[in-house]
C-alpha cells in the first residue's frame, strides 16, 4: 500500500499505512473491534472512576502495538474522553520508530489523517502555533508516513470522540535539555489554549518493555510507574536508562517511547497536571503472545 501523501489544495491527506497489519483493514471488522474494546473499557471505568475523575483528563498515556495485543489497554485510556461535555483537541506525541533523520519534534500541520472507519482533521490553528514555538518544533510530514504509533490510535479516538481534531507530533528530541525545554514551552502554550476556552488533551503514545519474559516485563512496568504517575520526567529518564542497561534477559528497552514520555510529562506539568492514575496494564502474553518474548502496555490519565 502506498503511503505517499495526497495533496488537496493546501491540505495533505495522510492515508493509512498499517491497516491490515496493526488493525483490521475492513471498516466493519475494525468498527466492531473498537466498539467492543471501548464498551469493555467504559464498563470498567464506570465501576472504578472516582468523583475526582468526572471530567476529561489533561493527558493520557496509551500503548501503540497492534490492537489485538494492546487494544484493551489503549481503550482504557481513550474511553476517558467520553466523560467530558466538549470534545477536546488531542495533541498526540508519537514515538519515532522510522524517521532516523528527525532531531526534534515533527508536526503534520494540515489536512486530515484517514482511517478505515473515518478521518480525523488536523487542528491547523493549534498546529501552526506549536510550530511557531520554533526549534525543535518543525513541520515534517515525511516523518509520519510510515510511523504507526499515532495511526494506531485513530480508530479508538474516532470512536471515543468522533468530532475531535488533533495535532500529530513525531517526537525525537532525546530525554535531556532539548526535550525538557521543548516540553515546558509546549505545555505553556497548551495551557494558554485551554485557558482561552479550547480544551486540549495531551496524549503520549508509548509501549513499555521490549522483549523480555512476561514476568520481567511486568517488573519493568512496576519500576517505571511511580515516576510516570508523579510526572517526574527526570526520574523516569534515569530509571528507564538504568533498566535498559541492566542486563535483564531479553530486555531491549524499558519504554520504546521514552522521548515523547519525557517531553510529555514536562508539558503536562506546565498544563497543570499534578498526578497520574493507572487505568490498565498488560503484556502481549495476556493476549495470547509468547510468555518468553513480550511487550508491555500501560494506560494512564493525568489530572
Amino acid at each position: 500500500m502506498s503511503v505517499t501523501p495526497q495533496i488537496r489544495g493546501s491540505a495533505a491527506v495522510r492515508r493509512s499505512a498499517v491497516a491490515g497489519a496493526f488493525y483490521p483493514e475492513s471498516p466493519r471488522l475494525l468498527g466492531e473491534m473498537v466498539a467492543d474494546l471501548l464498551s469493555a473499557a467504559r464498563a470498567q471505568a464506570g465501576a472504578t472512576r472516582g468523583p475526582g475523575h468526572a471530567a476529561t483528563p489533561l493527558g493520557l498515556l496509551v500503548p501503540h502495538a497492534g490492537l489485538l495485543y494492546s487494544g484493551a489497554t489503549a481503550a482504557a485510556g481513550w474511553a476517558q474522553l467520553s466523560a467530558g461535555k466538549r470534545e477536546p483537541t488531542v495533541v498526540l506525541l508519537g514515538t519515532n520508530h522510522s524517521a532516523g533523520w528527525l532531531e526534534g519534534v515533527g508536526a503534520w500541520e494540515a489536512g486530515e489523517w484517514q482511517s478505515p472507519t473515518g478521518a480525523v482533521l488536523v487542528d491547523e490553528d493549534l498546529a501552526s502555533a506549536i510550530v511557531g514555538l520554533g526549534s525543535p518544533f518543525v513541520v515534517d510530514r515525511e516523518a509520519h508516513l510510515r510511523e504507526h504509533s499515532i495511526e494506531v490510535q485513530l480508530p479508538l479516538l474516532l470512536a471515543a470522540a468522533p468530532g475531535t481534531r488533533f495535532v500529530p507530533l513525531a517526537v525525537s528530541a532525546g530525554r535531556a535539555r532539548l526535550a525538557l525545554d521543548a516540553g515546558r514551552r509546549l505545555g505553556a502554550l497548551l495551557a494558554r489554549y485551554s485557558a482561552g476556552g479550547s480544551p486540549v488533551v495531551l496524549a503520549i503514545s508509548t509501549d513499555m518493555a521490549h522483549y523480555p519474559t512476561a514476568a520481567v516485563c511486568q517488573q519493568v512496568t512496576d519500576a517505571l510507574t511511580p515516576a510516570i504517575v508523579t510526572l517526574d520526567a527526570h526520574a523516569l529518564a534515569a530509571r528507564e536508562a538504568d533498566l535498559s542497561s541492566s542486563g535483564l534477559e531479553g530486555l531491549v528497552c524499558g519504554m520504546c517511547g521514552i522521548e515523547p514520555a519525557v517531553l510529555g510529562l514536562v508539558a503536562l506539568r506546565e498544563m497543570g497536571a499534578r498526578s497520574g492514575t493507572v487505568l490498565a496494564a498488560a503484556t502481549s502474553a495476556d493476549a495470547g503472545g509468547s510468555r518468553g518474548r513480550t511487550v508491555g502496555y500501560l494506560a494512564a490519565r493525568f489530572d
